[in-house]
């Protein structure tokens, strides 16, 4: 009887430990925040200044995946966040980021909005923050078809062997033939000269699969960025996104002829060498400079 009575309590200890860690977790909200050279993102909104023109640009379209977000400590020991599986913004370990709303320029957008990943965490003091700019390669290739949202996106999807856009601005410019009405069209689709507009959609290349419609087993430029800040407190600030960093050293007026508006991750486009530098990748013969797309404030 003793023995019995030994083992109820040791059982009833274990499962009270047990709960104990189940609830021993912290929720946490990682607030981003999209801007054109420190300004707000807004649709209808025009920015100055922009690229090596000094232009103005009207975006109309700013979205972004985000994977495997991550909490560091002191050390730079890192915690998985277990994102909240909404499947309407999260999946798994990947969050969409959308900060168009479908009005104006907009229109070929959503009007629902998300500007932040949510989760949780093991209690505990973290000091830092670690995520990727992308979507994991075993979820990249799927058929968005099929898939749940946020993956269901068609708009941020390309093909089956290039797989998901991880980012896709898109803009016109006061220096655009699109802007002052007398454009000659080539900029559609693979621009010459002046350009229709400009855009940023970031997203593997070189993906070597048997057809276009079958999912790749590699792809030789991933293009994924992997982003780290050893002081980020969610409680207090927020990740900044600016694409207006990201276009200082490119001109967002003039195409490079036989390309597609603006640089979409392609190789030999001569408008994606300034481009992807500031994102912090590699490109071509370029080597990967400091990213400058994201800050912490």
């Amino acid at each position: 009887m003793k023995h019995v009575i030994k083992l109820i309590a040791v059982v009833g200890l274990s499962g009270t430990m047990v709960m104990s860690a189940a609830q021993a977790q912290q929720t946490v909200e990682v607030k981003f925040s999209a801007q054109v050279n420190g300004q707000p993102f807004s649709c209808g909104q025009s920015y100055k200044d922009i690229g090596t023109t000094k232009s103005t640009i009207t975006p109309s379209d700013f979205r972004f995946f985000v994977s495997e977000v991550e909490l560091l400590d002191a050390q730079g020991r890192a915690t998985p966040v277990a994102l909240t599986q909404d499947k309407t913004w999260q999946l798994e370990n990947i969050a969409l980021l959308d900060f168009e709303n479908g009005t104006g320029p907009c229109r070929n957008g959503t009007v629902p909005t998300n500007t932040s990943v949510r989760g949780t965490v093991p209690s505990g003091k973290y000091t830092g923050i670690r995520f990727t700019l992308g979507v994991p390669f075993n979820l990249n290739h799927v058929d968005p078809t099929t898939a749940p949202a946020p993956l269901s996106s068609t708009a941020m999807f390309w093909t089956w062997q290039g797989g998901y856009k991880f980012l896709k601005v898109d803009m016109t410019s006061s220096g655009s033939t699109a802007a002052h009405g007398h454009g000659t069209g080539q900029g559609g689709g693979h621009g010459g000269g002046a350009a229709s507009g400009f855009s940023v959609h970031l997203g593997s290349t070189m993906c070597a699969s048997p057809s276009k419609t079958a999912a790749p087993t590699a792809c030789a430029n991933p293009n994924r960025l992997t982003v780290s800040f050893a002081q980020f407190d969610p409680s207090s600030q927020m990740v900044v996104a600016d694409i207006g960093a990201v276009l200082t050293g490119a001109n967002v007026d003039v195409n490079a002829p036989g390309t597609s508006p603006g640089c979409m991750s392609f190789l030999k486009d001569a408008d994606c060498p300034p481009v992807m530098a500031a994102m912090g990748l590699p490109y071509e013969s370029h080597a990967a400079s400091p990213q400058r797309f994201f800050s912490v404030k």
